[in-house]
């Protein structure tokens, strides 16, 4: 496999952390960046040049580029970029903390957009590369109590992507979006700050919460596999535009898509009678259909 160049963001743990060691044990040279580099070089120093640590906080767009000129200045390009720094707090929407919710956007949404935006102009150049949003299973199907800013973030990178994906394909990048189900991660530990759960939602946000950080199997990915899926997969001549990952995210993709599939079927007369030259009024589909 010709060696890859890789730029990491959120690398000093869980699935960013998994991903640097992969890309190295594949033999690829990994710039990996988190806001404490000291850690990354601790983490890594057995991989000696192949690793350089950078540091950068996303949500700064002089950062990213900052660290971009960087990861150039060692290595000469970058051949896969990967948008992992993320987190999510709990709180029902109604009681969330204006600031708190800005700030998961932030590093969720802004992060990605501030990141790629730096990078862009060396992948153009270039004329090769490979954009890896990592997303989340609920960033395509959504409805997890509690967690509204990080869904909708995650759900604005997937719209961020589709659009990216059209304007550099004619430059050869590449843009995969990869979601995730639950990983055996620290997403749900001491990353997440679960705020004050009025009783009204302890049904919805508080079972989620309860389900999530109180489990005692633990979550069913593991991390070590899907980086090195991802890893693979990149070294491919061709990636998926979406990549779920895990059991729970591959059930969920399927069943969302047959949903809208079925919906979007039941209400087909309906929708199309909008236009101007269409029958109208068109009949609505029975109640309950396609619920």
């Amino acid at each position: 496999m010709k060696q890859q160049v890789w730029f990491i963001t959120g690398s000093s743990r869980g699935l960013g952390r998994a991903l640097v060691t992969a890309a190295l044990e594949a033999g690829d040279h990994v710039v990996a960046t988190a806001r404490d580099p000291k850690a990354l070089a601790e983490a890594f120093g057995e991989y000696g040049d192949g690793v350089h640590p950078v540091a950068l906080d996303v949500t700064r767009p002089e950062a990213a580029h900052e660290a971009i000129e960087a990861a150039l200045a060692r290595f000469g390009r970058i051949d896969v970029l990967v948008n992992n720094a993320g987190y999510a707090n709990v709180s029902p929407i109604e009681t969330s903390d204006d600031d708190d919710f800005r700030a998961q956007f932030e590093t969720n949404f802004w992060g990605v957009y501030n990141v790629t935006k730096a990078a862009l102009p060396t992948l153009r150049r270039q004329g090769a590369g490979t954009v890896v949003q990592i997303s989340s299973i609920g960033g395509r199907v959504g409805g997890s109590p509690g967690i509204a800013s990080y869904q909708a973030a995650k759900f604005a990178v997937d719209g961020f992507s589709r659009v990216l994906a059209v304007e550099t394909a004619p430059f050869g990048v590449r843009v995969m979006v990869v979601e995730p189900s639950g990983f055996a991660t620290d997403w749900a530990g001491s990353s997440m700050t679960v705020h004050p759960i009025p009783d009204a939602y302890d049904e919805t946000v508080g079972a989620m919460n309860r389900l999530v950080r109180q489990s005692t199997t633990g979550a069913a990915g593991d991390p070590r596999r899907a980086a090195e899926i991802i890893v693979r997969t990149v070294h491919r001549d061709q990636v998926p535009s979406h990549l779920p990952l895990g059991v729970n995210a591959t059930t969920m993709a399927r069943d969302y898509s047959q949903h809208q599939l079925a919906e979007a079927t039941a209400w087909e007369e309906v929708s199309r009678s909008a236009d101007f030259g269409e029958p109208y009024p068109a009949p609505l589909p029975p109640e309950g259909t396609a619920e």
